[in-house]
């Protein structure tokens, strides 16, 4: 009898050795390194009834390749259909993460719900019991009479059953506890999650059912698994949310059929998770008082703009090491912008410990939030607060000069709408045509937005 084959792969860049190490030769990762052991033949794996996976594969030239748009059908949110680029693909494979209680076996039933009454569905659950999810779903008043349930945890045995009901749409949840018989290992390591990816994203290739996988995530927030798992699927999404907040944002770090970075936000009520059709009035929540520190800056999520707001808190340290702290934002941005402020801007707080918060709990990684950064910083500095109706936006670099972002007559725009009407913007991103009630000053330099405010 032949032996499986044993390997020991790096959960983090996927490679491989024929011995176990201590540290990865490739990213320099430590005790990344897990057993792998590959699967024996099987007459089963290959083909079972409904799977054809002994199919010949057909050589086209590229000339000949349909390149219709491809039959989209939406999952109901049309926050949820933003991320994943206009709706949702037959045949592609989705993974969905997120911390536990972030809600994402509550959005994925009210989805599977709603689509239930259009065309076949079916929910694999293998974490709860049938019960359990009926119990919710009655405490969300979901319409519960067309949607299928499946309680297994067996790869082979969803994908045999789910050929004989023929869905155009399933859900598996979650592919750290599903397992395969040809391997020896136990649910949730290397070699299952590996295998098993793979084999739930055949079978939706070859039966055009989307498939959406529900991924735990680990201490580090990233996905727990080999990091093959997001190479062999399509679409990788977060669903993002600290629990003292009833706020959600559904974030897209891969997409094979739109946008990446694209962003859904959610608010968690007894009913379920809610769409939230304007993010931004959500985190303007900014108070009557002007106080020292605040500023708004429009950022760019995907294919949209989002109004935040930046506050910085600048006081005395007793340490002789101050302290540096950003929350929703780079740390090593903010070290480069105090040293930036201080050379081209004749302001020291080498001194001083700095604080820096996003509001709403949004992490921004785009270079726009430097200089809205940069004079929120110097507003709490000199203790004297920006006015209510001002919005900044622009990259500082680090001889000084403002430089130009993307979309920035966009960005304009969406804070005129919400009734600001004074922008200090990068002198690149001046509007072309004057817009009404909103006066919008162009910089070039650190010294002259210093000078604007």
């Amino acid at each position: 009898m032949a032996k499986n084959k044993t390997a020991y792969v790096c959960t983090d860049c996927g490679a491989e050795y024929a011995r176990w190490l201590g540290q990865c030769n490739e990213c320099k990762a430590w005790n990344t390194i897990s057993e792998f052991r590959a699967p024996k033949a099987s007459p089963r794996s290959g083909n079972f009834s409904g799977f054809a996976g002994q199919t010949e594969a057909k050589v086209q030239t590229l000339d000949s390749i349909d390149l219709t748009d491809l039959p989209r059908f939406s999952s109901g949110f049309s926050e949820f259909d933003r991320v994943l680029g206009g709706g949702i693909v037959p045949g592609s494979a989705i993974l969905i993460g997120g911390e536990p209680g972030a809600g994402k076996s509550t959005l994925l039933l009210q989805t599977m719900c709603a689509l239930a009454a259009n065309m076949p569905t079916l929910y694999v659950t293998g974490e709860e019991s049938l019960q359990q999810v009926a119990m919710r779903a009655k405490r969300l008043d979901l319409a519960t009479d067309k949607l299928k349930l499946l309680s297994e945890t067996s790869v082979e045995n969803i994908c045999h059953i789910a050929a004989k009901e023929q869905p155009k749409i399933m859900v598996v949840d979650s592919i750290q506890v599903m397992h395969m018989a040809d391997i020896q290992s136990a649910p949730g390591s290397v070699s299952q999650v590996r295998e098993a990816a793979a084999y739930l994203t055949r079978f939706a290739k070859q039966h055009h059912v989307a498939m959406i996988i529900v991924g735990h995530v680990t201490k580090d927030g990233n996905l727990a698994g080999p990091k093959v798992l997001e190479h062999c699927i399509d679409c990788s999404i977060m669903l993002e949310g600290s629990t003292d907040s009833r706020f959600r944002t559904l974030r897209g770090h891969k997409n094979r059929f739109g946008a990446v970075n694209e962003l859904g936000v959610f608010a968690m009520t007894g009913k379920g998770l809610k769409e939230v059709t304007n993010p931004s009035a959500i985190f303007l929540s900014r108070s009557d008082e002007q106080t020292p520190g605040s500023i708004v800056m429009v950022l760019w999520e995907g294919t949209r703009p989002l109004l935040v707001e930046i506050q910085a808190l600048v006081d005395h340290s007793a340490l002789g090491n101050p302290r540096r702290i950003a929350v929703g934002a780079e740390q090593n941005r903010l070290a480069m912008l105090l040293a930036v402020l201080h050379r081209h801007g004749g302001l020291q707080m080498n001194d001083q410990d700095v604080f820096v918060n996003v509001v709403g709990g949004v992490k921004v990684s785009e270079t726009s939030i430097d200089l809205a950064l940069l004079l929120a910083l110097v507003s709490s500095f000199r203790d004297s607060a920006l006015p209510h109706n001002l919005v900044v936006f622009g990259e500082v670099g680090l001889s000084g000069e403002i430089r130009p972002v993307p979309s920035g007559q966009e960005r304009i725009n969406e804070a005129a709408k919400h009734g600001f009407t004074r922008a200090i913007v990068p002198y690149g991103n001046l509007p072309k045509q004057k817009i009404d009630d909103m006066e919008v000053i162009g910089v070039k330099k650190i010294s002259e937005a210093l000078e604007a405010i």
